[in-house]
Order: C-alpha cells, then sequence, then structure tokens
C-alpha cells in the first residue's frame, strides 16, 4: 500500500488529504448505462444531478425531530452527556473525540425506515414520481432498507473520501438522495463532479472497496484520488431546507469538507428502481 494526496477544489479553493491504498486505473468501459436509467427520463442527465423539492408542510421539521432523537438515542447508548438543549449544530460541543465520533456514527450509519419517525416510503413515491420510474426503500441484496445520518463536524476530517457508490453491487441500480438537515451552506453541503458518471473506468484512479484508510479510519467505499483530465475540481449544489438533491450512484461525489463554525447534517438514502 502507498500513501497518496488526494487534491481536489472546493468553493474554488484547494483541500488535500493524505490516503493510504492500493491505487490502480480502470478498464476502458463506462458503467453508468443511459439506457433505463434512473434518471435518463430527467433533464439533468448529463449532469447527473438535480435539486428537488422534497417536503410540504411540516413534514421536514418531523424528520428533523427524528433524526434528532436517533443522535440522542446514540448518545445514551454509550452514555455520552449532552445538555437538555441539545441542538444538532452544536454536536461539536458535545463530541469532542474522534472516539466518541466514531462510537455515534457507528449507530447513526447504518439505521432502517424503522429507525426514522417519518415516512421514507412516502419520499420514495414522491422522488419516483419526479424521476419517471417506481422507487422502493427495500434493498434486495441487503434485505432492508438503509438510511445513513452525516455527522461532519467543522474543519474535520469527518468526510467519505471522493467516490462512486455503483461500484458496489447494491448500489448499482439506485437514485441516490442527500438530503440538508442542519448547517448545510455553501460551506458544508455534499460536493459532486458534473458529468463524472459519463467518465470510462481507464480515467478514474482509485482503490477497491475497504480499501482507503484516512486519518486512521477505512472506508468501506472506494477512494477515487484523481481523474486522468485533472484533479477533482467539485461543486457544491447546496439544496436548501426542504429540496433534497439527487444523483446517479456513478457521479462521483463525497469529501464534503466542513468550512463553518456549526456542525452539519444530513440523511442519505439510497433508493433502488423497482424491477420490472
Amino acid at each position: 500500500m502507498s500513501v497518496e494526496t488526494c487534491t481536489l477544489y472546493l468553493d474554488g479553493k484547494p483541500f488535500q488529504f493524505a490516503v493510504e491504498g492500493n491505487f490502480f486505473w480502470g478498464e476502458n468501459e463506462v458503467l453508468f448505462e443511459k439506457k433505463d436509467s434512473v434518471i435518463s427520463k430527467v433533464a439533468w442527465q448529463d449532469e447527473g444531478y438535480g435539486v428537488v423539492s422534497a417536503f410540504e408542510g411540516n413534514e421536514f421539521n418531523a424528520l428533523q425531530q427524528s433524526i434528532t432523537a436517533n443522535i440522542i438515542k446514540a448518545f445514551k447508548i454509550h452514555k455520552i452527556p449532552y445538555p437538555e438543549d441539545f441542538s444538532l449544530k452544536n454536536y461539536h460541543n458535545v463530541i469532542t473525540t474522534d472516539e466518541d465520533h466514531l462510537k455515534v456514527i457507528d449507530i447513526t450509519r447504518n439505521l432502517t425506515n424503522d429507525d426514522i419517525d417519518f415516512d421514507i416510503d412516502m419520499l420514495a413515491e414522491r422522488f419516483g414520481n419526479i424521476l419517471g420510474y417506481k422507487l422502493t426503500s427495500y434493498v434486495e441484496e441487503l434485505k432492508k432498507s438503509h438510511i445513513q445520518i452525516r455527522i461532519n463536524r467543522p474543519s474535520s476530517l469527518d468526510i467519505n473520501p471522493p467516490h462512486r457508490d455503483g461500484y458496489l453491487s447494491y448500489w448499482k441500480d439506485v437514485i441516490n438522495v442527500w438530503i440538508p438537515i442542519e448547517g448545510c451552506t455553501p460551506e458544508t453541503s455534499l460536493p459532486v463532479l458534473p458529468g463524472s458518471h459519463l467518465l470510462p473506468e481507464n480515467e478514474i484512479l482509485r482503490t477497491e472497496s475497504k480499501g482507503a484508510k484516512i486519518n486512521g479510519n477505512t472506508y468501506y467505499v472506494p477512494c477515487i484520488l484523481k481523474t486522468k483530465s485533472a484533479d477533482l475540481r467539485m461543486i457544491r449544489p447546496n439544496p436548501k431546507e426542504g429540496e433534497a438533491l439527487l444523483f446517479s450512484p456513478f457521479l462521483i461525489h463525497g469529501a464534503a469538507v466542513n468550512r463553518s463554525e456549526n456542525t452539519r447534517v444530513s440523511m442519505e438514502l439510497r433508493l433502488p428502481k423497482v424491477k420490472r
């Protein structure tokens, strides 16, 4: 294994971090299949992502409350003290060590519909109507639904490396959904590389799954170090409260460094397209 420097550009500014792994260039093939892809019927297919309206009425507040309750539940499980007036944006004032943060996210990154006091299937139907395909929250290969609460403390490496979810078999035919919950701004929200779902594998330098280590942590997703054309110049679409970012599982995304003073919290769904 070698230690390489991942250099990318966010908000027009460079960002670098060290990655340990075995890196390789792929074959001359494009994994994204335009025909019948889950984004084949929307105007933003070539960009690979779109920002859409997600909630009505008081729905967002209800979801935000449930997300907060799940994080507090993780505090209680690990006997981590927290103030009665705890708020998501101040998470970093409660969780001040990487050790405690890893304890919390070990719970919050592997939730199901049953853990969230909100109708996730309603969101699947709503997003399916936007895309023109029927979606489900049930992931057949995993035999369950899958929900992740992402928690990103200020000026930390609480990030995934740049990656494609579609490298993992159970995420090949899904729509990725990223929902801002708290502290999501132009300085904190999820970066994407527009059009990168169309890149052939021989233009991408990456690791295998579970093949990248950052800051001592091994990541399940393969790390994409760079493309042949250039370093990764990513943008933050920055959906507002009540909106969601939808994107192809083959779009390069990640490295959501938090350049604000507050914790950023988001929820991620991966909704499979129902097979005909």
